[in-house]
C-alpha cells in the first residue's frame, strides 16, 4: 500500500513533460504565424519589385554623326538607329498602391 501511495504522489516527471508540451505547441503556432508574415511581405515586395522593373521604358535612339575632313568633306559617317519599346501582356500599366488589413495610405493624407 505504501508503494502504491507514493506512485500516485510522485508527479515530478508528469508536470515537466506536460509543460514542455504546452511550450512547445505555442512556440510552433507562434512561428507558423511568424513565417505566415514573412511570406506575405516577401510576396508583397516582390510583386512591388515586378511592377517596378515592368515600368522601365527600353526604348533608345542614337542621331547619326558626321566626321568633316578639314576642306569640309565628310571623312566618316555613322547612321542614327534606335527602338521603340512597344507595350505587350507582360508591361505593368501603372504601380498601385495594395490595400493592405483595411489600414489607410498615409502618403494621401487621410487619417488612419
Amino acid at each position: 500500500m505504501k508503494t502504491l501511495s507514493l506512485l500516485l504522489n510522485d508527479e515530478a516527471g508528469f508536470i515537466i513533460s506536460a509543460e514542455l508540451v504546452l511550450v512547445m505547441t505555442i512556440g510552433v503556432l507562434a512561428m507558423v504565424v511568424g513565417l505566415t508574415a514573412v511570406r506575405d511581405s516577401v510576396v508583397h515586395e516582390m510583386n512591388d519589385i515586378s511592377h517596378a522593373i515592368g515600368a522601365v521604358s527600353q526604348s533608345y535612339g542614337t542621331n547619326g554623326l558626321v566626321k568633316s575632313c578639314q576642306n569640309g568633306k565628310p571623312h566618316a559617317w555613322t547612321q542614327g538607329f534606335g527602338f521603340n519599346d512597344h507595350k505587350d501582356e507582360c508591361d505593368c500599366h501603372v504601380i498601385q498602391l495594395v490595400d493592405v488589413c483595411g489600414k489607410n495610405d498615409p502618403s494621401t493624407g487621410a487619417p488612419e
